[in-house]
C-alpha cells in the first residue's frame, strides 16, 4: 500500500476544498449555537406562560428534534449528497414506525388531549374505568395513579379520554352524602335535627351552604333520610367519618333505633284446593309426513333420472284429467236435469 499517494490524496483534498470545510465547520458550530439560544428563549417565554410543565417539556424536546434534523439536511447538502433521497428515506421510517406504534402514537395523541384541555392535574382525586384514587403522575403516554390501599395503577391516556372521568378534586370543596335509616315510629323532625346538630359540631363542615338533612324515603323495614354537607376537599373523609360516628352515637343516647330488614310471614288455616281435569293422557297418533320425491341429479343414476321423468309426466297427466272429467261430471247432471 502506498501510503505517500493516500496522504497526497488527503493533502489534495484539504488544500483544494478548504473554504467548503471552514464553511461546512463554520454552520455546525453557528447552527448549534442558534439551536440552544432558540431553545433557551422559548424556555423563558414558557416559565412566564401558564402551561404545563409537561407540554412546556414535550414541545421543547419536538423542537430540538427538529431543529437538530434541519441542521444534519443542511450539513450534508453542503457536502454534496442528495437529501432527497434521505428525505424520502426518513418518511417511509417514520411510517413504518407509526404503524408498528400505532397504540403509543394514540396514547400520545390524547396525552396531548388532557395536557391542553387541564382535564386533571397531579394530586387530583379521580374515578375512571373502576379505578380512583390520586394522580401522582401525568405524562403523554400514560397516567398514574395511586389507590386508596397504596397500589400503583398505570392507564393509558386513550382509556381515559374515551370513558368517564369522576374528579373529585377538581374543586376546591366537595359535598358529602349521607343516607340514615331509622324505625317508623321515631321522630322525624329529631332525627333532622340531630343529624344537622353532629354536622355542625365539627369545624371542617362549611356553613355556607347549611348542612341538611330530609326524610326521603319510605322503605319496608325503615324510613331513610337524606343528608349531607360541605366541606373543604381534603377534609371529604375526616368529615365522613366523623359524622357517620357521632350520629350513630347520637342515635343511640337518644333511643333512636335503627331496624333490621323486616319480612311479614303469615300462616295459612284454609284448605288449599289446586284443580285438575280427571281424564287420562290422549292416545299418541302419529303426524303424517309425507316423504319428499326429489333426487339430486348431480348424485342420481341415469334409470333414476328416466324415471322422475315418467312420473313427473303422469302426474301432469292425471292434472290434466281432473277438470276434464269435473266438466263432463256437470254435463250428465245437466242433461238428468
Amino acid at each position: 500500500m502506498n501510503w505517500q499517494s493516500i496522504w497526497n490524496s488527503i493533502k489534495s483534498f484539504f488544500t483544494d476544498n478548504v473554504w467548503q470545510i471552514v464553511l461546512f465547520f463554520a454552520v455546525l458550530v453557528l447552527g448549534i449555537v442558534i439551536i440552544k439560544i432558540t431553545l433557551n428563549v422559548i424556555k423563558r417565554l414558557f416559565a412566564k406562560s401558564r402551561m404545563e410543565k409537561i407540554a412546556q417539556q414535550f414541545i421543547t424536546a419536538i423542537l430540538r428534534v427538529l431543529l437538530y434534523l434541519v441542521l444534519v439536511l443542511v450539513l450534508l447538502s453542503m457536502m454534496g449528497v442528495q437529501i432527497t433521497g434521505i428525505i424520502t428515506a426518513l418518511s417511509a421510517l417514520l411510517l413504518a414506525v407509526g404503524l408498528a406504534l400505532e397504540s403509543n402514537i394514540a396514547n400520545l395523541a390524547n396525552g396531548i388531549v388532557i395536557v391542553a384541555t387541564k382535564m386533571f392535574k397531579k394530586g387530583d382525586y379521580i374515578s375512571v374505568n373502576g379505578v380512583e384514587g390520586s394522580i401522582t403522575d401525568i405524562n403523554f403516554l400514560f397516567t398514574t395513579i395511586n389507590t386508596t390501599d397504596n397500589k400503583r395503577v398505570t392507564i393509558p391516556n386513550s382509556t381515559i379520554v374515551n370513558s368517564s372521568v369522576y374528579n373529585a378534586g377538581a374543586n376546591t370543596t366537595r359535598r358529602v352524602e349521607f343516607t340514615f335509616s331509622v324505625a317508623y315510629e321515631t321522630d322525624v323532625e329529631l332525627v333532622k335535627q340531630t343529624v344537622i346538630d353532629v354536622m355542625k359540631s365539627n369545624g371542617k363542615v362549611l356553613l355556607d351552604p347549611q348542612p341538611f338533612c330530609r326524610l326521603k324515603v319510605l322503605g319496608a323495614s325503615s324510613i331513610d333520610f337524606f343528608s349531607h354537607c360541605w366541606c373543604d376537599a381534603e377534609d371529604y373523609w375526616d368529615v365522613y367519618y366523623y359524622v357517620v360516628e357521632n350520629v350513630y352515637n347520637q342515635f343511640k343516647k337518644l333511643g333512636i333505633s335503627v331496624p333490621y330488614n323486616q319480612i311479614e310471614v303469615r300462616s295459612r288455616t284454609d284448605e288449599v284446593v289446586m284443580p285438575y281435569i280427571d281424564e287420562p293422557l290422549p292416545e299418541r297418533v302419529e303426524k303424517v309426513r309425507v316423504q319428499s320425491q326429489k333426487v339430486k341429479l348431480e348424485d342420481a343414476s341415469f334409470s333414476e333420472v328416466i324415471a322422475m321423468g315418467k312420473k313427473h309426466k303422469k302426474k301432469k297427466k292425471e292434472e290434466k284429467a281432473e277438470p276434464q272429467a269435473a266438466a263432463e261430471e256437470r254435463e250428465k247432471e245437466d242433461t238428468t236435469v
